[in-house]
């Protein structure tokens, strides 16, 4: 090979990922998702990968890193989050308009036929959708998510979600987002300075705070009480292969609940991950190992 086709390989190469965004509709007007798209832009196989409540969809930059040779991954920030626009009327963010919005977001992909990851909230997403007449989603990852959600997970969320702390370093929120997040399971040091550095940003008065809508604390206290909310209609519904994922310390998905997913609607795959709560991050490779196996099986 001549220098100049090692020149032209090295800067010609796609990069492994665009950010893009798209234009999606609500009752009070329009709003941008951003999202991070990985691999060939022209591959006909595609993975959606949606994130928490409170989280973006960086969260899944080591999964599709493993995955884009297989897919093209597609990882939004759901509205209000990350890079993403920001509603005008904080009763919106719920599950039918984020349902909403990834039906343009896969429009925008013209796919047909999608792979899903939804992790706690994404996987609630997820199911909404999947449960759907003509769903795109023909293969789904729940990640420690089910059709109980507990009282006291709803409480523990409650606690933080929507408080809109502030810090004046970038080390002192890195110290809180490891105190809140600690269910996340044990996490190396380079890893929990991603999930920083992602989730927060400095703001023009020089403190560092979260990169999403205090409202959406807001909405999550009015549409959800601290008691257990059954979901098992919504799951029920769904038909294709799914694997469910459980953090073997989750407070937010139960044991049993867990167990009759695989006797119940589409009878999921269980799939345990110790020393984890909520919610397995899916960053090192053993992790990684069991949604792949899942969905390229």
């Amino acid at each position: 090979m001549s220098w100049f086709d090692c020149l032209k390989r090295c800067f010609c190469r796609p990069p492994a990922w665009v950010d893009r965004e798209v234009r999606c509709a609500s009752p009070t007007g329009l709003h941008r998702m951003a999202y991070r798209q990985w691999g060939d832009p022209g591959n006909p196989r595609v993975l959606v990968c949606v994130h928490g409540l409170t989280r973006n969809g960086r969260d899944f930059d080591d999964l599709a890193r493993a995955l884009m040779p297989h897919y093209r991954v597609v990882c939004p920030d759901v509205v209000g989050r990350g890079r993403s626009g920001r509603l005008k009327d904080a009763s919106g963010y719920a599950i039918p308009q984020y349902v909403a919005d990834m039906v343009t977001l896969i429009a925008r992909l013209d796919a047909e036929e999608v792979h899903w990851v939804g992790t706690s909230m994404g996987g609630l997403i997820g199911m909404a959708l999947a449960g759907m007449p003509d769903t795109p989603i023909n293969r789904m990852v729940l990640n420690d998510v089910g059709p109980v959600i507990t009282g006291e997970s709803l409480r523990r969320i409650g606690q933080y979600v929507g408080a809109d702390p502030t810090w004046a370093t970038f080390d002192e929120a890195l110290a809180y987002v490891r105190q809140v997040s600690a269910p996340f399971g044990p996490l190396s040091d380079a890893q929990w300075r991603h999930l920083t550095e992602t989730s927060v940003s400095c703001r023009a008065d020089g403190r560092w705070g979260f990169r999403y809508d205090p409202a959406i604390g807001e909405a999550f206290r009015m549409a959800f009480a601290a008691v257990d909310i059954d979901l098992w209609p919504l799951y029920e519904a769904v038909r294709c292969p799914t694997l469910a994922v459980r953090g073997a310390e989750s407070d937010l998905l139960r044991r049993e609940t867990w167990q009759q997913m695989a006797e119940r609607g589409p009878r999921a795959k269980l799939a345990e991950i110790a020393g984890v709560g909520h919610a397995p991050m899916f960053m090192d490779d053993s992790q990684i190992a069991v949604v792949r196996d899942f969905l390229l099986g």
